[in-house]
């Protein structure tokens, strides 16, 4: 396995994103390894782990989109708006159809404000908001501006639960996302299951198991892909420069990708004849 490299994981139900990072750690031999965006422990699907090097990419990823299935019931909810909290039963002669649903979720296309659930990681002066909620106190939250890019009613599942496809922008909680919708309906809502489904450029479909990375039945991404800039390759001697923290002449201009002897170093800065390296990656 090179230095820096991507794996793309298909995450079980119940286990934490981090618990699964130190798995694929301990099975790939790598020295370290993190993830590009977390998942709570009832969520499934995509979890892109980096490996090494790549470990560094985790603030540039942090902005990416997200698309998401989830499954809302209205009519019930729990303070930790999932079943990770008791369920409440309220709404009990509810009986709402696709129509119903369909001509509220149209008001929530766009950008909005929106409030991160109580049991949250959200950091309040050092604490997260989870932590302050399960000792009985109320977190000073405040709303972040998210983007709901595309908002699908699949299919209604069974009274009063529907499934959804939501593409958001970075940020956003599917589980506030069904108390708000279920607030447009005057009654309440819980999720039931979340799956992610792509994470800016990469999707479910070419994630594996951990039974797969088990058997030795993956391949790693190398993180090149994720930059949309053109390349350049350097000399044996450029590179040492590179590695000592100096500046290489050059004839390119902006941001391009670094090569040497097929390997990806990273990104660099073409400025004023001179490459410098912004990201590195060796």
């Amino acid at each position: 396995m090179q230095d820096s490299a991507i794996i793309l994981i298909n995450k079980e139900r119940g286990i934490s994103s981090n618990k699964v990072v130190n798995k694929v750690k301990y099975l790939l031999n790598a020295k370290k390894a993190g993830h590009l965006g977390t998942l709570d422990v009832l969520g499934e699907g995509l979890l892109p782990i980096t490996l090494n090097k790549a470990t560094k990419l985790f603030e540039l990823f942090l902005e990416k989109d997200k698309e998401y299935i989830t499954t809302f019931k209205f009519g019930q909810t729990s303070l930790t708006l999932d079943l990770e909290g008791p369920l409440t039963t309220e709404d009990e002669k509810l009986n709402l159809e696709i129509d119903d649903v369909k001509k509220v979720i149209e008001k929530f296309v766009g950008k909005q404000m929106q409030m991160p659930p109580q049991y949250s990681a959200k950091k309040i002066s050092g604490k997260k908001a989870y932590q302050l909620a399960r000792d009985g106190k109320q977190a000073d939250l405040k709303p972040k501006e998210i983007t709901i890019y595309d908002l699908q009613l699949l299919e209604k599942v069974e009274k009063n639960t529907f499934k959804f496809k939501v593409y958001c922008s970075s940020g956003t909680y599917i589980r506030s996302f069904c108390r708000d919708i279920a607030n447009e309906l005057s009654t309440c809502g819980v999720m039931l299951n979340i799956i992610r489904t792509k994470c800016g450029i990469f999707n479910l479909k070419d994630a594996y198991t951990i039974t797969d990375i088990e058997n030795g039945n993956y391949s790693i991404v190398k993180p090149d892909i994720l930059f949309d800039y053109p390349q350049t390759t350097i000399s044996f001697k450029e590179f040492e420069k590179l590695s000592n923290g100096e500046q290489i002449d050059t004839k390119c201009n902006g941001k391009v990708k670094v090569y040497f002897e097929n390997q990806f170093l990273g990104i660099a800065v073409c400025d004023n004849s001179k490459l410098k390296l912004q990201l590195r990656l060796f």
